[in-house]
């Protein structure tokens, strides 16, 4: 059974989310209107749900509560950008998501996986020009998003309209800007990197 902590500031969407979760293989072990409760100091916990329409909790991140996933339920990206920087498993849903994508996430999350709605995929981090993390660009990432495909050369070419020596070109980019040597590694760092989630 996975154990989950639900966070949120409002009563009724803790409510909500009980109610969601009720009757399933999820164990809700604690909830509160904060991360910092000191009555969430001993609870033993898979997944952190924290559910919150404003960006409020950006600190989220695997030590939030060490061993455990963070699930964000919110319509803010810089949350987004904020959890794929922190790294580990961690997860992006709206709040409007139904019972199904969020159970779906909770043991995908279990499993130390990234989850992501599709209206996050491309969300990343922001990366600074003296950052020692790399930047991609838009094109980059579709390439590297057609890798997690299991795409070859020349179908990302037939898919975006350009040459297959641009395609080896942008490939090789990312090979060296993520300090990797093959594909299945490029498509490891781009999920850790939240560039694109699989």
């Amino acid at each position: 059974m996975t154990r989950v902590l639900l966070i949120a500031p409002i009563p009724a969407l803790r409510l909500g989310l009980r109610a969601l979760l009720a009757d399933s293989d999820v164990q809700i072990v604690g909830e509160a209107e904060r991360l910092d409760s000191p009555d969430l100091s001993d609870a033993e916990v898979d997944v952190v749900i924290h559910a919150s329409a404003s960006a409020s909790f950006l600190d989220l991140g695997p030590d939030s509560v060490p061993g455990a996933a963070v699930l964000a339920l919110t319509e803010d990206r810089p949350t987004v950008q904020a959890l794929a920087r922190a790294g580990g498993a961690w997860g992006a849903l709206p709040l409007e998501a139904s019972r199904d994508e969020l159970l779906a996430a909770i043991h995908a999350l279990a499993e130390g996986l990234v989850v992501s709605a599709p209206q996050f995929i491309n969300t990343r981090p922001t990366r600074s020009a003296d950052s020692a993390h790399p930047t991609l660009s838009e094109r980059e990432i579709e390439v590297l998003g057609l890798l997690a495909q299991g795409r070859a050369n020349k179908q990302i070419a037939a898919e975006l309209g350009i040459s297959e020596h641009t395609v080896k070109f942008h490939v090789s980019s990312i090979f060296t800007k993520l300090n990797v040597t093959n594909r299945a590694e490029a498509v490891r760092q781009g999920v850790r990197g939240g560039w694109i989630a699989v």
